[in-house]
């Protein structure tokens, strides 16, 4: 697959699509024209998009083809693509009644291939590298019966969420592990915190490897958790920051202004 867009407009013109796709000597024409939005490449290998739909690897796609249902949202899912119609209005300002505009989203309505966010009604792709690290956090997750979702906010939209009842987790994910990769989850993780759905007890930044013992104390610093891949592990290994860092940040990291 080498790039990811969304259908715009859908129309019908002999006149134009004629002169876009000559017909060949009698043959027929294509008179169904579509335009394309926020066309992104990709370059996805078909074996992995064969393995996400289900197909055996070695299939070819001779033409287009349309997937619905669960073949389509598998897709969506695993390569986190978040197309512009699941992405909600830009936020209204904020009421009385309504002072947050959180919403919870289910992983499949998200997806996506490189790491910048658009404030618009528009698709955002997220680096594949980093799509493929959170499915494989996920299906980590998963094995040990942990659920993750996603949720939109002001800020953007979190890679990951974990609404675990006696400590809710946010969770950002990196392609790299260098300095600046750390440094973006970090800002990321404390624009994203306050408006976690439920108060976040633990946030956390995951690395395809260990960052520098340097960024590792960074993070710990404002009391967010490391977690990197790490086979010999059994697959993650988190390093976490102390309990008492933790608690003592979870103040900042609610937005909330303590009582006098």
């Amino acid at each position: 697959m080498r790039a990811i867009g969304e259908v715009g407009a859908i129309f019908r013109n002999g006149a134009l699509a004629d002169l876009l796709w000559p017909p060949r000597n009698g043959g027929a024409s294509w008179h169904t024209v579509y335009s394309l939005l926020d066309l992104v490449p990709a370059d996805i290998p078909y074996e992995e998009l064969n393995a996400s739909i289900g197909y055996r690897p070695a299939h070819n796609f001779p033409g287009q083809m349309v997937l619905r249902g669960d073949k389509a949202r598998s897709v969506l899912e695993d390569f986190m693509i978040t197309p512009s119609v699941a992405e909600p209005p830009v936020p209204r300002p904020p009421t009385p009644d309504d002072p947050d505009p959180v919403r919870l989203a289910a992983l499949e309505e998200l997806r996506t291939n490189r790491t910048e966010y658009r404030r618009s009604r528009r698709l955002i792709v997220v680096d594949r590298r980093e799509a493929r690290l959170v499915r494989e956090y996920r299906e980590f997750l998963a094995a040990r019966g942990v659920t993750a979702s996603r949720f939109y906010c002001p800020s953007g939209i979190s890679d990951m969420y974990v609404d675990a009842a006696d400590e809710p987790e946010v969770i950002e994910a990196k392609s790299a592990s260098g300095h600046s990769h750390v440094r973006q989850a970090l800002a990321q993780l404390l624009d994203y915190a306050p408006h976690s759905p439920s108060p976040a007890r633990r946030l956390t930044a995951l690395f395809p490897e260990v960052p520098e013992r340097a960024d590792v104390e960074l993070l710990h610093r404002y009391g967010i958790d490391c977690v990197h891949h790490e086979p010999s592990q059994g697959g993650f290994r988190r390093l976490p920051a102390s309990s008492e860092r933790r608690a003592l940040m979870r103040e900042i990291w609610s937005g909330e202004t303590p009582a006098p």
